[in-house]
């Protein structure tokens, strides 16, 4: 994935957090938003208002020219950038994936602000995305109502009598978005593409993953006091003692704890052979005695099964042995913190305040919550993003931008068709089915050819944890609805205005929504060697996500499969161990090192796709005879292409923010992403007149694509 974030609104600060196990893959397999994205802020319109204007593709506002290039290229890109981009108190940092995301929250807004003013003219999906965002706008609406909206839930939690019934509540709320005890959904299944089954995985935390509840760390052990603190709050808030709530959280942290050291790390989930264990539906109940998981699945509106995949399958003896160790009053207080968690945004302000102090104040650094247009207008996008998608598609994305981006995904293709052809390290026999793989990859660019029918969701313009929680029911009954059913291959995994992009390794497709489509990732005013260097680096790095070293691991229709030599995966993976190496020795935050292993498919697609993509340039500037010696802005055209790379990585983060990303993220922060790609690059020695044995030309490099 390019962008690790969910710029969105719900309880939680980053969104919520229904299974997706390959899932888990695919998202991993995306191009990161880098340490956080930022804005330049124009001047204001007279009202008060925020405007938020696009960064150029070529940023000259960001080079610090006293920096040698082959020194520290990230300096010499970037190293103006922070000074000219202070961090807003409403984010976590400031990067052009920040940038962007702001000025396409503001074209949402204004598109969202005409369909909430309402009128007959309005179409059905301008009335479900107008009222959507009326509602969630209506704070007042909202702090009159106070907890009655979640009463219903909280009174289901509290009239159970026994553990007997958790299993058909624990399904109700999963349907509805709220984490509880573990994950649930659909995927295609590893081995057979074809398929899509159910799907079930460790879950049920509160913190971002397993090892916060282990780590010994000072700043860990805070975290964790933090955390108690804040469940405890939340309980309280909701009407219970300050001692019944103190004591509650405690029992709960006990309970997600012992989860935690039954759940898998984040690198061993990035491996699909590790995630997949498909097995019939009676030996996976087998393993939870005492539960009646067909009352679960009943509840979560899934059909029945016969198989599923157990990705996880250590987490469900655990969890259950844990269900029957916990008192009953336990798992209900641990129930109700997830229904508070998780609506917290659309709830009086009190409950919205204390969620944002804990998930974005003290685990993210950031001061201030974003103000509540951005956030309901990223909700709209979330709930309904093809509905919003669509007029955003036709008001802001132009047909010459989808031309250029076949023309670009096409040249970085035979890119690496060319470099498959080159490589020397590889047998002729692995050659043969990369090339294969590579032909049957399928590229989705801008908007789907069918928008989804939000027909069916009942949106209401003054009930907005209503709208909030029917909108998670229609999507997790879409999602399950799937399982079964053949496998729609033109279904999108992002609506049309997130700035992001994705590979997915069971369809074999890269996806380029709209959104990522805009200045500077591509400027239409920049001449090809920046935008090459931009979004062409972009298109490499999800094309090379389908040869990374979990990507690899499927075939061209989608199949887990060995289609490699054992000779050549030995080659392999010694080259990637260069990767390893290399990133796991950047310190990122105090004495927080990057993890190599976390982030090597991000680091081998980084590598990998930038280097595609210069290829790809050099072939369009000779067709097009372009002089590359010739200088513009004041560089030649291959400098240019480096420096737009580069700036796709500009940034400015908050401490807080980049330690949870190396904790939690398979994307390295910005900077090594930026420095750490071009080190190994072939052509930039020439471009900058860098000297080997300079440091960003060392002797030894690595390569694997």
């Amino acid at each position: 994935m390019l962008n690790r974030r969910k710029l969105a609104m719900s309880g939680r600060i980053m969104g919520r957090t229904r299974l997706s196990v390959a899932i888990a893959l695919a998202a991993t397999c995306a191009w990161n938003i880098g340490g956080a994205q930022q804005i330049k802020l124009a001047s204001d319109t007279g009202k008060g208002a925020e405007v938020y204007v696009p960064i150029p593709g070529f940023d000259p506002t960001s080079l610090d020219k006293t920096a040698d290039p082959c020194n520290d290229f990230y300096k010499f890109a970037c190293g103006k950038f922070a000074a000219n981009h202070p961090i807003p108190a409403d984010q976590p940092g400031v990067d052009q994936f920040y940038a962007l995301f702001n000025v396409n929250t503001q074209a949402l807004n204004g598109i969202l602000n005409k369909a909430a003013a309402g009128g007959s003219e309005r179409s059905a999906d301008e009335q479900k995305i107008g009222d959507y965002y009326k509602a969630c706008m209506d704070t007042d609406a909202i702090e009159a109502k106070g907890v009655a909206p979640v009463e219903p839930l909280l009174n289901e939690i509290d009239a159970v009598k026994n553990k007997e019934q958790l299993a058909a509540l624990a399904g109700k709320l999963q349907r509805v978005g709220i984490n509880v005890f573990f994950g649930y959904g659909e995927q295609q299944d590893f081995k057979d593409a074809s398929k899509q089954i159910a799907s079930v995985s460790q879950g049920g935390l509160g913190l971002p993953e397993k090892d916060y509840y282990l780590r010994t760390g000072a700043k860990d052990i805070e975290i964790r006091e933090q955390y108690v603190a804040h469940v405890a709050k939340m309980l309280e808030l909701a009407g219970s003692s300050p001692d019944k709530a103190k004591k509650d959280a405690q029992a709960i942290m006990a309970f997600e704890t012992a989860l935690a050291n039954a759940s898998m790390g984040v690198t061993e989930m990035r491996d699909p052979e590790k995630i997949y264990h498909l097995q019939p539906i009676a030996t996976f109940e087998a393993t939870l005695p005492g539960m009646d998981f067909g009352a679960f699945q009943d509840a979560i509106h899934s059909p029945r099964v016969s198989e599923i995949n157990n990705a996880t399958p250590a987490f469900f003896p655990a969890l259950t042995k844990e269900v029957h160790a916990t008192d009953l009053e336990t798992l209900k207080a641990y129930m109700r913190y997830q229904v508070l968690t998780t609506s917290a945004g659309r709830l009086p302000k009190r409950f919205d305040a204390e969620n944002f102090d804990f998930y974005g104040r003290k685990l993210e650094g950031q001061p201030q919550q974003a103000p509540r247009w951005k956030r309901c207008s990223n909700s709209v996008n979330g709930a309904l993003g093809e509905a919003l998608g669509k007029v955003y598609v036709e008001q802001y994305f132009s047909g010459d931008s989808k031309a250029k981006m076949v023309q670009m995904v096409g040249d970085i293709e035979a890119a690496m068709g060319r470099d498959i052809d080159q490589l020397e390290w590889m047998s002729p026999e692995t050659k043969v089915r990369a090339k294969e793989k590579l032909h049957e990859v399928a590229n989705k660019i801008g908007y789907p050819d069918k928008f989804r029918d939000y027909s069916k969701l009942e949106i209401k313009p003054d009930d907005a944890l209503g709208d909030a929680r029917r909108a998670d029911a229609f999507e997790n009954d879409r999602e399950l609805n799937k399982i079964g059913k053949p496998v729609d291959h033109t279904e999108w995994g992002m609506a049309p205005p997130e700035v992001n992009a994705y590979y997915n390794p069971s369809m074999n497709d890269i996806n380029f929504p709209a959104g990522i489509l805009q200045p500077s990732f591509y400027d239409p005013k920049q001449d090809d060697a920046v935008n090459y260097g931009h979004i062409g680096a972009v298109i490499g790095h999800e094309l090379t996500h389908g040869f990374d070293d979990e990507g690899k691991k499927f075939d061209g229709k989608g199949n887990l499969s060995d289609w490699w030599t054992a000779d050549d995966t030995k080659k392999f993976e010694a080259r990637t161990d260069c990767l390893v190496n290399e990133y796991g020795s950047f310190v990122a935050v105090d004495d927080v090192k990057v993890n190599g292993k976390l982030t090597l498919g991000e680091n081998t697609a980084d590598n990998g796709g930038l280097l595609l993509a210069y290829m790809a340039y050099l072939d369009r500037a000779k067709k097009e005879g372009v002089d590359l010696a010739a200088q513009k802005d004041g560089y030649t055209a291959t400098q240019r292409f480096y420096i737009g790379y580069a700036q796709n990585y500009c940034e400015n983060s908050r401490p807080e923010q980049v330690r949870n990303q190396v904790l939690t993220d398979p994307h390295s922060p910005d900077h090594f992403r930026a420095n750490g790609a071009i080190v190994n690059q072939p052509g930039f020695a020439e471009a900058f007149g860098c000297k080997k044995g300079s440091p960003m030309v060392p002797v030894n490099s690595c390569r694997v694509w």
